[in-house]
């Protein structure tokens, strides 16, 4: 039995980084199509993508787009996740659930709702609301996360720093904050990497000048099919493990 669930699992991983597998070695093709077998070797598409004029500059928007949105969501989601855990009201359940809605409507649905609500107030078409947008969509992952810390703090230690004189905000970033980091920090990944792989919402409220790497990406596919978008795939890969990597070590048992 034990044998056939680890057969069972290597199926599973191996039908998931299939794709993976097949765009990885296409970034290195000496030819200018998508075929195997590979014609050669050749590192030309990741020179056209550092030198491209659209390419890099949709890079380093991605990479300040996610890294300003994980910030906001930060800010935000540890917050409420806080509040949630410390205060059982009535009605705990439907505000944890409206905030971990991002997670669960489609995509399509919330950028059709951004819009409407961007619109009149100035924020499409402009860095500040995408930031907001992806910040929203990243403060679910903070929540889970940083409850998840908090499920493992005890009470008693905020009670025992307030006996000492702390006010609730000294006892907050001096006793709990440093016990429940590695949680605010996984927090943080998971929102810069849902920033990073957003697509829809950056189509339907960015403007010429806020083209990331995935909407790239896929007006690349669009006007013409070019081995640098294998490139640009592979480089999200090797990000995306890195961050996978982060969170690992995040989340490794303290010693």
């Amino acid at each position: 039995m034990r044998a056939a669930l680890w057969a069972f699992g290597l199926l599973v991983l191996t039908f998931l980084t299939l794709p993976i597998l097949v765009v990885v070695p296409l970034s290195f093709s000496a030819g200018s199509f998508l075929h195997y077998p590979l014609p050669g070797l050749s590192l030309r598409w990741y020179g056209a993508f550092f030198a491209s004029d659209f390419w890099l500059p949709a890079l380093w928007n991605s990479l300040t787009l996610g890294t300003a949105s994980a910030a906001l969501a930060t800010m935000l989601g540890v917050p409420a996740a806080f509040g949630l855990w410390l205060a059982d009201v009535p009605g705990r359940r439907l505000v944890l659930g409206v905030i971990l809605a991002p997670m669960v409507v489609p995509a399509i649905v919330v950028a059709v709702a951004l819009l409407l609500a961007f619109g009149p107030r100035g924020l499409a078409n402009t860095f500040a609301g995408l930031v907001i947008a992806h910040a929203m969509l990243g403060v679910p992952f903070v929540v889970v996360t940083v409850l998840a810390s908090l499920s493992r703090f005890d009470r008693v230690l905020l009670r025992a720093a307030a006996s000492c004189g702390a006010d609730p905000w000294r006892a907050f970033f001096r006793v709990c904050l440093p016990r429940i980091a590695p949680g605010v920090a996984a927090g943080a990944v998971f929102a810069f990497a849902t920033s990073l792989d957003e697509t829809v919402v950056v189509l339907f409220l960015a403007g010429p000048g806020q083209r990331t790497l995935p909407r790239q990406m896929f007006a690349g596919l669009n006007d013409e099919i070019s081995l640098t978008v294998m490139a640009a795939a592979t480089l999200m890969v090797l990000l995306s493990l890195l961050l996978l990597g982060a969170v690992a070590w995040l989340r490794r048992p303290a010693t």
